[in-house]
């Protein structure tokens, strides 16, 4: 067999998929343009002189040259002006104009090419169970979380580049504090956050010294645990900064998406959606969730509801789930932001005084064109927390509880699955052969490295991490909008 088989032409069919089918049958762009969403058309100058009552003629204007131009005082309406604004659905026409949508399209499309290659892979891994095989979904989460970064971290620094520093300050402001509060988390014991940081670290330092010994290096390690934990907070506090404007604005949407929301279901749904990233963090906390669960204090006799395995997948389904409410909302929040258009008007007519037709234009056309900015501030971290997820239950050697667990093959037996299909060519040749061995053998003692419980222990807590900065974040955004902003 070969050292990828089945999964290589999975991959290579996806990314024909991607590259051939995707233009033309966009999912991102259905999201967008199904007729489930209604934007508001900004009005043109002659409508909003003949709702002010008055045409504009040449001769009323003061009027200047500069430069061989004509240039008149710029038309002005009352803010009180009984303006109603045109809703319309968005077509495909209509996203051309919209910043970041290339972006928030190939985002979009690529994490839905993963997760149905990932899919694909644990249905495989579940059925025949290969033992000499490297598992290549790894390779698509690694590469959807490089693309949800690069997005964040565009979108952060746009906030870098405009002239009023408000927004860069809040964005500073919080990477700091996330930075005090990634440090002091993680000094808490393991008797409360059971992460497995201690234990993953612990296996860590223990399997490179020995490595190094092999390779003929005394080392008292790679990395002190000081200093392990130090760039974990540098590592917590850039998710922090990057989740910020995420977190604000999703407190926003909800506020409006709840009272947008007319039955008492989708209200529902709309407050455990906003409370999700709570629930996840409570997952992780010991005294809270796990020790009632898997240890419960029954009088004389605990007897356990679920082993800590099946707690374990209990905990990657329920995030999962969560992910998936959130997704399926999106209609819903992503209203709201269009809706608040019109809601600008309607605050506008309670003021005084006058506007340019320049500035209320811009005041509503703002908002479409934003659309997919918003859109990628909401699905980015639901991405980048679902496919976390993801890497924990393969790199972490967990189990979705319903099949057994697969068992992933180990470096060696992917060098020696490669080695014996190529066995007749290198058999001519003594220095490949040596060349393999090698290979091998520095392949194994970086698995003895980078073991699961490595990876169960970083991957637990970026999760938990995650999931914490958007609480944090739409929890102080919902205390701004609702009690600091004056309506």
């Amino acid at each position: 067999m070969g050292v990828i088989g089945v999964q290589l032409v999975v991959t290579m069919v996806m990314a024909s998929i991607i590259q051939k089918i995707t233009p033309h049958y966009s999912f991102a762009r259905w999201l967008l343009c199904n007729g489930s969403l209604q934007w508001y058309q900004h009005p043109s100058e002659e409508q909003l002189q003949a709702l002010a009552g008055k045409q504009q003629k040449a001769k009323s204007k003061k009027e200047r040259k500069y430069n061989g131009h004509i240039e008149g005082k710029p038309l002005t309406v009352p803010k009180d002006i009984n303006l109603h604004l045109e809703a319309r659905s968005i077509t495909e026409m209509d996203t051309q104009v919209l910043h970041y949508f290339p972006e928030y399209q190939w985002l979009v499309d690529f994490t839905v090419s993963a997760t149905v290659v990932y899919t694909i892979t644990e249905v495989y891994y579940c059925l025949t169970n290969p033992r000499n095989e490297m598992n290549i979904s790894i390779v698509w989460c690694l590469l959807v979380l490089t693309f949800v970064f690069k997005v964040l971290f565009s979108l952060t620094t746009h906030y870098f580049k405009v002239e009023e520093d408000g927004e860069r300050s809040v964005c500073i402001t919080f990477g700091c504090f996330f930075f005090v509060k990634a440090m002091a988390i993680l000094i808490v014991t393991e008797n409360y956050l059971e992460f497995g940081l201690e234990t993953g670290f612990s296996n860590f330092s223990g399997g490179a010294m020995q490595f190094l010994e092999k390779q003929g290096l005394q080392s008292q390690g790679p990395v002190s645990k000081l200093t392990f934990k130090m760039v974990l907070a540098v590592l917590c506090a850039f998710i922090g900064a990057l989740l910020t404007f995420p977190g604000l604005r999703l407190a926003q949407m909800h506020l409006d998406a709840l009272n947008l929301a007319k039955d008492k279901l989708t209200q529902t749904l709309l407050h455990v959606n906003f409370l999700s990233p709570l629930i996840m963090v409570l997952l992780w906390v010991k005294p809270i969730t796990k020790d009632y669960i898997v240890n419960p204090p029954l009088g004389k006799e605990n007897i356990p509801l679920m082993s800590e395995a099946t707690y374990d997948s209990l905990r990657l389904w329920i995030i999962i789930f969560l992910c998936v409410l959130r997704l399926a909302l999106i209609r819903q929040h992503l209203q709201a932001y269009l809706n608040l258009a019109q809601k600008s008007v309607e605050q506008m007519k309670k003021e005084a005084g006058r506007i340019s037709t320049k500035d209320l234009q811009k005041m509503v056309a703002r908002v479409f064109y934003y659309l997919c900015v918003i859109a990628l501030q909401y699905v980015a971290p639901v991405i980048m927390l679902l496919h976390t997820t993801l890497l924990l239950k393969t790199m972490g050697h967990h189990s979705w509880g319903l099949l057994s667990e697969s068992s992933y093959a180990s470096p060696k037996e992917i060098v020696e699955g490669f080695n014996s299909v190529q066995s007749s060519a290198l058999a001519d040749n003594e220095n490949q052969k040596l060349t393999v061995a090698q290979i091998t053998m520095a392949l194994d003692g970086l698995q003895n490295v980078f073991t699961p419980l490595l990876f169960r222990g970083l991957l637990s807590f970026l999760t938990w991490w995650i999931a914490a900065c958007l609480f944090s974040t739409s929890l102080f955004g919902l205390f701004y909008h609702q009690y600091l902003t004056v309506a």
